[in-house]
């Protein structure tokens, strides 16, 4: 049995056990109600609460997020104002770039264009020269052709010679006082040979000396007679004449083989048979003189310049050849002066040998002067008077003098 007092009135009583059993349990049970809704009660509250602290941490680190990320917006705008200010600065240097390289391409294809022109310009302006030249030497070429065949069909078979030479005297004499003016330009007259040429023409520079000769033959195919209608037929004769009138070139002028292309289309060269032989058309002779001419010209300036280098190689060779005789003498002069200063040295060495034994003599002298002199200064009367009884007694006479006349 178990004693329960009552709190209120305070009697005790007794319950089995079952009974108190159920008594606790009732009282545990409520109590345990009061626990449980007091704890659920204080939960409650420290859940409100913890929500609540929850609630403000939340809304502070949310705040200071939103601070944050408003400061990081801000700064992003800032730079991204900044990078859009960069940004156009840098389009706008590149479009500044690009309208500067823009206009330079514009004025390089102004100028480009302008030089275009200016090229096309002297094209047309080369082209219509040419075309003017082309033109004027074709009629040239016709007039030459309409003269010459009126030339020939106004010839007779006597005068045909005669005016073809006449002919090239007086397209000569044109140039003369402009082109040839120190030139010798004359028929050939002189047949003692047998043979003569139709003209011989030298020409001399400022100091008279002559730096060409050509000795000319004119032909016409009217000139000859049916078996010489050639102009190789021409060319033995002529480099004959050439070299017993010692011209140094022969040029025949002719108007034979008129259907010879060869012949027909300019100067030709006929040193494969005769040296310095050539063949003319009349049109080209005064261009083969004035060819021959310029070319001896230029041999002239280089024959002088070979001229002065062999006057300079002959001053070098006399040079040298004093030069060597200079040597030869300065050898033979040294090999004696060598000679005499070899004997001189010698008698240099015996006097100074000489010297040399004066110098020991000298020397040895000296010696025996050094050992008299010591002598001297060791000599004294103790031993001038030493075992000498005689000379003892007259120092001695000598000094009791000398006291005697003090006192």
């Amino acid at each position: 049995m178990q004693e329960i007092k009552c709190p209120k009135c305070g009697e005790i009583f007794q319950v089995d056990e079952s009974g108190y059993a159920a008594i606790v349990k009732q009282v545990r049970d409520k109590e345990f109600s009061k626990e449980i809704q007091s704890r659920e009660l204080q939960f409650e509250s420290d859940k409100e609460n913890a929500i609540q602290l929850v609630k403000l941490e939340s809304e502070k680190q949310y705040n200071e997020w939103l601070n944050q990320k408003d400061k990081e917006i801000a700064e992003l705008k800032n730079r991204l104002s900044a990078f859009d200010k960069d940004k156009e600065l840098e389009i706008n240097k590149i479009v500044n770039k690009m309208n500067a390289e823009l206009s330079e391409k514009e004025n390089c294809i102004t100028k480009l264009n302008g030089e275009k022109e200016l090229s096309e310009k002297e094209f047309q302006l080369k082209e219509q020269s040419l075309k003017d030249r082309y033109e004027s030497a074709l009629r040239f070429k016709d007039d030459e052709i309409t003269r010459l065949k009126n030339f020939k069909s106004r010839m007779s078979t006597k005068m045909i010679g005669e005016s073809l030479e006449q002919h090239c005297e007086i397209e000569f004499n044109r140039l003369r006082a402009t082109g040839f003016q120190r030139a010798y330009f004359e028929k050939d007259n002189d047949a003692r040979s047998g043979s003569k040429g139709d003209y011989i023409y030298r020409d001399t520079d400022e100091e008279g000396g002559e730096f060409i000769s050509i000795m000319f033959e004119m032909k016409n195919e009217m000139d000859t007679t049916s078996t010489k209608k050639k102009n190789t037929d021409f060319l033995k004769e002529l480099d004959k004449d050439r070299k017993e009138k010692n011209c140094e070139y022969a040029v025949l002028v002719s108007l034979l083989e008129p259907e010879n292309e060869l012949y027909n289309t300019g100067i030709v060269d006929m040193s494969h048979h005769y040296p310095k032989m050539y063949v003319v058309r009349p049109q080209f002779f005064i261009p083969i003189i004035t060819l021959l001419r310029n070319a001896a010209l230029n041999s002239l300036e280089y024959r002088k310049e070979l001229a002065v280098i062999k006057s300079q190689n002959i001053d070098i060779s006399n040079f040298e050849a004093e030069m060597n005789d200079f040597k030869e003498k300065f050898a033979r002069n040294y090999e004696l002066a060598s000679k005499k200063f070899k004997t001189a040295i010698e008698e240099i060495d015996k006097t100074i040998d000489h010297l040399q034994k004066t110098k020991e003599a000298l020397l040895s002298s000296e010696n025996n002067l050094r050992l008299a002199n010591n002598k001297a200064e060791d000599l004294s009367i103790k031993r001038l008077t030493k075992n000498n009884p005689t000379m003892e007694a007259k120092f001695a006479a000598l000094k009791q003098a000398g006291e005697t006349e003090r006192e």
